[in-house]
């Protein structure tokens, strides 16, 4: 092995020697690739196509020791890290070119307690991992709604799914954590130990350490759920979605329904008139009792005329993944985010014409359904802000080709410009690319203050910053290096 061109934290290049790499890799039981090191072009990819960066060093650990060393390692040499879970987020903050990538995918331990209703997971599981797991006993706890995405990432961040209106937001229902923060300590964190720092890694994201383990409570749910499809012709969408708000303002919390609006794909219950033409499809899932779903789904059955409904008795895990064909890595994708505490008449007007103009058949803008169980904890309870918040939008571009990058990118901004009358606060941080790190702030809001100052007590000099990151009270904003697009209008050619 010949000595490896790091790049440090201040952006400068450093040279670390061949041997230190060499004692990194006898120190730990995980795998090292460097770019001389077969597989590591699998190791760099993740799941969204547009980001291609080229770290010099990726660590894949497989137990908390593993991550100790390479923190330790890292903080003696002063080198640029980032930190991979599932790989999954669409900023792309997993990689960081000519730095060290410090990679968790391989820990995926969990164990799972069906008498005291709790699961304790290491961050590589996916969520597919932790369903399967915890449905062998009727039980789950809010997590997002594609099986591939990390655990690790989407609970920093927030999280929440199907099961979120009846059991809040996925860090509503973390019970602790062991985290290696910025020195390369090996601390717990709950409502008792370490509280502050418990509080902020509840929706602060990766600014404060990495969690090794994470606990969780579980519900009984399942293993069956009345779920699916409900599609309805686009032409009177507008009378749709005001239905719809109405609807879901009586629902139990049981119940949740989130829109799509898309271009229909060749879905084998659709008629292939219908394939290729918008359509506005609600994603239905009642996780109560079996006796009391169809008086549940009455309501929103009634609202129009389908083209089909497919709604039926379902095993939870199975719609946990049903939108995976739609989210398979390796295309190019680019998202916008709002809350909002209300579909206002005009909001809906705004959002029909928009869907009008999609760019292309994998393109479309979603509202998740949150209230209930989200909005009964105040925005102080965790870092977590916007919890009025009743519909929460991604606008996401999906496409192929870095040719259409320009289209797809400015349709997305385009609609999130043109909603952003209607926003409530906050901002869910998973929904943000890496050209929004001036937004951070406010995706924060009132809790922002007290974030920066549990960052200066935990992570002073701002090690774990590739990230949607939180500066330290004690330091001048410094750049995000995960930032590659300063400008308001103009798309990158790759990230």
């Amino acid at each position: 092995m010949s000595d490896l061109a790091i790049r440090n934290r201040r952006g400068d290049t450093r040279t670390v020697s061949s041997a230190a790499v060499s004692r990194l890799g006898t120190a730990v039981q995980g795998t090292l690739f460097t770019r001389d090191t077969p597989g590591y072009d699998e190791a760099r990819t993740i799941w969204n196509a547009m980001i291609d960066r080229r770290p010099a060093l990726i660590v894949r650990c497989r137990a908390t020791d593993d991550v100790l060393h390479t923190v330790l390692f890292a903080r003696e040499l002063d080198l640029l890290v980032s930190v991979r879970g599932g790989g999954h987020n669409i900023a792309g903050s997993a990689l960081v070119d000519d730095g060290l990538v410090i990679d968790l995918s391989a820990m995926r331990d969990i164990h799972v307690d069906s008498i005291q209703r709790t699961a304790r997971a290491e961050p590589g599981l996916t969520l597919g991992g932790f369903d399967r797991h915890t449905q062998e006993y009727g039980l789950a706890t809010p997590l997002g709604i594609n099986s591939t995405t990390g655990i690790a990432g989407l609970t920093l961040g927030g999280g929440y799914g199907w099961l979120s209106r009846a059991h809040g937001l996925t860090i509503d229902n973390l019970r602790a954590v062991q985290v290696v923060t910025a020195e390369g300590d090996l601390l717990s964190a709950s409502e008792r130990e370490n509280s502050d720092l418990f509080w902020a890694l509840r929706g602060g994201g990766g600014n404060f350490g990495i969690v090794t383990r994470f606990d969780y409570a579980l519900h009984p749910v399942g293993p069956t759920v009345q779920a699916g499809l409900i599609i309805h012709p686009f032409d009177d969408a507008a009378t749709l979605l005001r239905r719809y708000r109405d609807v879901m303002a009586d629902a139990p919390e049981s119940l949740s329904a989130w829109v799509v609006m898309r271009k229909a794909p060749p879905l084998p219950f659709l008629p292939t008139a219908v394939h290729g033409r918008e359509v506005l499809v609600l994603a239905v899932c009642f996780s109560g009792p079996s006796t009391e779903a169809e008086e549940a789904l009455r309501p929103l059955r009634a609202i129009g005329q389908p083209i089909a409904d497919v709604v039926a008795p379902t095993p939870y895990v199975a719609f946990q993944s049903a939108f995976d064909p739609l989210l398979t890595p390796g295309a190019r994708n680019y998202w916008k985010t709002h809350n909002f505490s209300t579909l206002h008449d005009e909001l809906i007007d705004q959002l029909v014409a928009q869907v009008h103009q999609l760019p292309g058949p994998m393109c479309e803008i979603f509202l998740a359904n949150l209230g209930g169980a989200v909005s009964r904890r105040s925005d102080d309870a965790t870092a977590y802000t916007g919890r009025d918040a009743q519909f929460v939008m991604n606008v996401h571009g999906r496409w192929e080709s870095p040719d259409e990058d320009e289209r797809v990118v400015g349709w997305a901004r385009a609609v999130h410009r043109a909603t952003a009358p209607f926003a409530s606060a906050g901002a869910y941080v998973n929904f943000m690319t890496a050209d929004e790190q001036e937004r951070v702030r406010a995706a924060y809001g009132t809790n922002y203050e007290r974030l920066a100052a549990i960052k200066a007590k935990y992570d002073g000099d701002n090690f774990f910053r590739a990230n949607q990151n939180i500066v330290p009270a004690t330091q001048q904003p410094t750049p995000s290096y995960l930032v590659i697009d300063r400008t308001a209008e103009t798309p990158p050619p790759s990230m």
